[in-house]
């Protein structure tokens, strides 16, 4: 596995690649898995280049090969975040509802805080159902600024 640390608006972001795919971007990053090995490759700094033009407000989608590791649930969940629009928000309740599990709001909430590709797979727009902000792994501070961009850039 391959780790890069870049310097972006909202602080420094570790973004790690294994087999020609993206497994992580963590925002603020504390501790990588043994057997990391800090180096740039072309795929990383793409994804450095892509996060950065997003963080601009000049990019909505991104277009690099995702492959996050985690539970067929956690999956599933990932996958429905993938389809909340840029600039659009949805509720535990709405993605528990999306991925067959209706009354699993918190089991929702638990997949989201795993998310191993934040910004990228955007557990940032999902909010409580009273419309708050409720828990993001780069703080509540970073969430309610990516949400702030993209209804700026909307």
């Amino acid at each position: 596995m391959f780790i890069a640390y870049y310097q972006t608006n909202i602080g420094k972001i570790g973004i790690a690649e294994e087999d020609g795919s993206l497994t992580h971007v963590n925002i603020n990053p504390q501790k990588w898995p043994a057997g990391c090995f800090e180096q740039e490759t072309p795929l990383l700094a793409e994804a450095a280049r892509q996060i950065k033009e997003y963080l601009a407000g000049k990019r909505k989608t991104f277009n690099l090969p995702l492959a996050p590791k985690g539970t067929a649930f956690q999956m599933k969940v990932w996958a429905a975040l993938q389809t909340i629009p840029y600039g659009e928000t949805a509720t535990y309740k709405d993605i528990a509802v999306k991925v067959a599990s209706p009354l699993g709001c918190r089991a929702v909430g638990m997949a989201n805080n795993k998310n191993p590709i934040g910004i990228i797979v955007p557990c940032h727009r999902v909010i409580g159902s009273n419309g708050k902000l409720i828990g993001y792994a780069g703080g509540l501070d970073v969430k309610a600024k990516l949400l702030n961009l993209e209804q700026q850039y909307k």
